[in-house]
């Protein structure tokens, strides 16, 4: 059955096309990933089926009966002062509805106007079972309860539950607006970028809800890992297109790979045969000269050639950052932690951390949300001071740093500026550099504050590049970054002459990258060899 629709959508937003004459159907219970390069229009697409964006005439989009749709944007906006346990407990208002109906119906049921009159008694009692069985469906007086365990499940510690909106990070709003969206219960799902704060116990919780959901769910994630294990349809938007495979994130990589194989063998094939036609037809337009009777093939050959539909090529290669970090060798002991211990205040965070990273290794820092791992990232980076212990550094180690928040960035400058302060380079340098991180030259001059997510990503990335740094500290790298630049960035830190010691909860990123993961949990760290995936299959065994 399809719950929701859309039929020859164009959409024009400013004087840039979106997308032109996009159609695509959802059904009840498909869990469908939507991918796209960053500006493809993935956001724009959610906000004509919601209604905030509306296409141009000859387009529509229409929903089967009854169908209710809810979307989680990539910011939602909350009440600040509103507490962070009663703004997800408003998720469903319907409950708080019913639980005053049923105290009201309860209340008439011992009016003498009730249970004097068998028929009022009756529909009373009647209206009171039908609010009962909705009420216990919708959790009944377990639904605080649920939305506690929902809350723990996605990640937000039990101690930021009585804290105002106004004083949590945008991931912790992020939190709550997916908690109180998915106790809605909308039969549709719309969900921008839920995973972009969770920790990993958190991403692996919110797969299981999107299988286990029981209506509809269309995702906007990066994370390769998540579209693996959750969804079984791959909706991928590029060039204005909508195409969509059955399967899971890497299925659909081989789906297209031989998709694209056979309509280059294709197109081929149809040049061949129009430059056979249009050699033919040169030949007739020199016989016609000669004799009147070759006019009727030149007629009939000219009338073939404009009855093909030409095919367009397929872009088997497109345009990518040009991410090259270059580094060097530096000492052969780049970092050693001795019993570092970090509190602050009665909270002791780092508990007599050890830890030793060598020439050309990639180490994967994981932990919870508030776990301490941004906190060892900055005692390594001298902007904290630990309370005892050492941290040593190697001699030559020149340190590289990469924010998760971006807050390295000042963002009242142009990206132009940005790039010549970190640089000595000349305004056409800079902005060939610039041009090399996909940035147009509109684009270099704005200020930070303007820029995406994603572009402030690529930005950081390249101020790495100049800053000739043989030892990386990355928090989150992948967090705003589109899959095909997740990949250039992979690539880029298998060729890194140096050292990348990285916090990442993007578990794909992980066990492409590194070779060991040091674990963060109760202040202590704990060292596995491998990927992400070695760390889960020695934590399961």
């Amino acid at each position: 059955m399809i719950s929701l629709a859309l039929s020859h959508i164009t959409l024009i937003l400013g004087a840039r096309p979106i997308f032109r004459d996009l159609s695509w159907e959802i059904q009840h219970d498909q869990k469908i990933g939507l991918i796209g390069p960053n500006g493809a229009g993935k956001s724009s697409l959610f906000k004509i089926i919601t209604g905030e964006y509306t296409p141009e005439p000859g387009g529509g989009v229409t929903r089967a009966k009854g169908i209710t749709v809810g979307y989680l944007p990539q910011h939602p906006e909350l009440p600040p002062d509103q507490i962070a346990f009663a703004a997800a407990l408003a998720g469903n208002p319907r409950h708080a509805e019913l639980e005053a109906e049923l105290t009201r119906l309860e209340e008439s049921l011992g009016l003498p106007d009730v249970y004097n009159n068998p028929k009022s008694l009756a529909r009373a009692l009647d209206a009171q079972q039908r609010a009962l069985e909705e009420y216990e469906a919708l959790g009944g007086a377990q639904y605080p309860d649920q939305v506690r365990q929902l809350l723990r499940g996605l990640g937000l510690p039990e101690a930021d539950f009585a804290k105002p909106l106004g004083v949590l990070s945008g991931g912790q709003k992020k939190l709550i607006g997916l908690a109180r969206l998915l106790l809605s219960r909308p039969a549709l799902l719309l969900l921008d970028e839920p995973d972009n704060h969770l920790d990993l116990p958190g991403k692996v919780y919110l797969e299981k809800l999107i299988r286990e959901y029981s209506g509809a769910v269309v995702i906007i994630s990066h994370d390769r890992y998540l579209l693996d294990g959750a969804v079984g349809h791959i909706t991928e938007i590029e060039d204005g297109r909508l195409t969509t495979f059955k399967g899971d994130y890497s299925s659909y990589i081989l789906d297209k790979e031989e998709r694209l194989a056979r309509q280059e063998e294709l197109y081929q094939i149809q040049q061949r045969a129009i430059a056979r036609m249009q050699m033919a037809l040169k030949r007739y337009a020199l016989w016609v000269q000669v004799s009147d009777k070759f006019a009727s093939r030149v007629r009939a050959m000219e009338s073939r050639i404009q009855r093909v539909k030409e095919m367009d090529r397929p872009v088997l290669e497109r345009r990518r950052m040009d991410l090259d970090l270059g580094g060097w060798r530096g000492s052969n002991k780049v970092l050693e932690l001795q019993m570092v211990h970090k509190s602050f205040g009665e909270s002791q965070v780092i508990r007599g951390a050890n830890l030793l990273l060598r020439h050309g290794e990639r180490v994967g820092l994981i932990g919870a949300n508030g776990a301490g791992k941004s906190v060892l990232l900055r005692l390594i980076l001298g902007t904290e001071t630990p309370d005892r212990g050492e941290i040593l550094l190697g001699p030559s180690i020149r340190q590289g740093y990469y924010a998760q928040e971006h807050e390295t960035l000042d963002f009242n400058q142009t990206i132009l500026d940005a790039v010549r302060r970190a640089s000595p380079l000349s305004e056409s340098q800079a902005v060939a550099f610039l041009l090399r991180y996909l940035f147009t030259y509109p684009q270099m001059m704005q200020k930070i504050k303007e820029l995406s997510g994603g572009e402030r990503s690529r930005l950081q990335l390249a101020l790495l590049v100049l800053s000739d740094a043989n030892f990386l500290l990355l928090d989150e790298p992948t967090n705003n970054l589109d899959i095909a630049s997740a990949e250039v960035l992979e690539n880029s830190l298998a060729e890194f002459i140096g050292t990348v010691l990285v916090i990442s909860h993007d578990r794909y990123f992980l066990d492409r990258t590194v070779s060991r993961i040091v674990e963060l949990k109760g202040g202590r760290l704990t060292e596995y060899a491998g990927g992400y995936s070695d760390y889960l299959a020695a934590n399961q065994a």
